[in-house]
């Protein structure tokens, strides 16, 4: 579609746009007529600039918040200025130095992935997430079960980077704790070593089988580790750091918009589906506003990129801010940060 409405633009046009939105961006203020012409470098009255912003608004391009202010860039234009305006800024070395510091003196996933997150958000004062690694890289360590009330269990679920996660579970009948730790010490002893993947299938596998010659303690363990698997959706988990930069931005702070942005950060449901819609496809991936097909991320951009292991993709990793966001600065912040990232999740194995 882009593509479709930059062959409209004469060379002229898209200079317009692209000083137009590069203005935008810098100063978050729309911009007028005057302010273009003196940008933009040409010699041109004032009737032409103006005549040329009307086109780019009839094209969808830019459009007017007031009746008498300047003109910011819509969706669709930032769409044409990042596929084909934009000017990427190569991002030093040197600045990437205390990242890499910081993944190397650790060799735990958990770690690493908040580092990384946590450095997407404070290079790009917006949001950095970075989804967990696939099941298939992870790896079981160990499992424990704690009664709450009757017919209610905490299944804790420990993986070998250290990580934890707690599910409830229900069960049948009240189990006492010496038959808790006989079951959790009979899925340590099969499990522990195991990827989560292969577990999970082995006990999907198993409870619909339903063998007839397995033991009670056998049975007892697959019908409980059965049901903290099952609950894993296929979308896993993320971590977002810095979501509260985004309070700062104009452009986010009415109240409404604010709420479903912050809902979308707590559920991560959304975030999520938006990030394994990515793992299929090679390189930096841009959603603008409405793009994602969510209306929490309307107004907002997401940026991302894959991080590999052995050259398999095993995560996402990406910043989220408002579609006025400096895209020349981010995307090579986030395609750098998934190589370092891989890297370092490479050398821990």
């Amino acid at each position: 579609m882009s593509q479709a409405i930059g062959g409209l633009l004469d060379e002229r046009a898209q200079h317009f746009l692209k000083t137009l939105i590069e203005r935008y961006i810098r100063d978050g203020h729309p911009v007028g007529s005057r302010t273009l012409a003196r940008d933009s470098g040409l010699d041109l009255s004032p009737a032409t600039v103006r005549n040329v912003l009307a086109d780019l608004e009839d094209l969808g391009l830019i459009a007017a918040p007031h009746t008498s202010a300047g003109r910011i860039p819509t969706a669709e234009g930032y769409r044409l200025f990042v596929d084909s305006l934009l000017t990427l800024r190569p991002l030093a070395e040197s600045l990437f130095s205390p990242l890499e510091s910081e993944l190397k003196s650790t060799s735990n996933t958990a770690m690493v992935l908040k580092s990384a997150s946590r450095w997407l958000s404070s290079m790009s004062s917006m949001a950095g997430v970075v989804t967990l690694p696939k099941p298939e890289r992870v790896v079981f360590r160990q499992m424990e079960f704690l009664r709450l009330s009757a017919g209610r269990i905490l299944a804790i679920l420990v993986t070998v980077d250290g990580e934890v996660i707690n599910r409830v579970i229900q069960s049948r009948r009240d189990y006492s704790a010496a038959e808790l730790e006989q079951t959790a010490n009979f899925l340590n002893q099969t499990f522990s070593g195991q990827s989560l993947a292969r577990v999970r299938e082995l006990m999907l596998k198993e409870l619909q089988e339903t063998r007839e010659d397995m033991t009670r303690l056998s049975r007892q363990a697959v019908e409980m580790a059965g049901q903290v698997f099952a609950e894993d959706d296929g979308e896993g988990d993320c971590v977002i750091s810095g979501q509260t930069n985004l309070m700062g931005f104009d452009e986010l702070a009415e109240m409404q918009r604010l709420r479903r942005l912050f809902d979308a950060f707590s559920e991560k449901h959304e975030i999520l589906r938006l990030l394994d819609d990515c793992m299929s496809a090679e390189g930096i991936q841009i959603f603008i506003g409405h793009e994602s097909g969510f209306q929490s991320f309307d107004g907002c951009s997401l940026v991302t990129a894959p991080y590999k292991v052995d050259d398999q993709v095993v995560g996402m990793l990406g910043v989220i801010g408002p579609t006025r966001m400096a895209y020349d600065r981010v995307i090579p912040l986030v395609d750098v940060t998934a190589k370092l990232l891989g890297a370092a999740l490479k050398k821990s194995d």
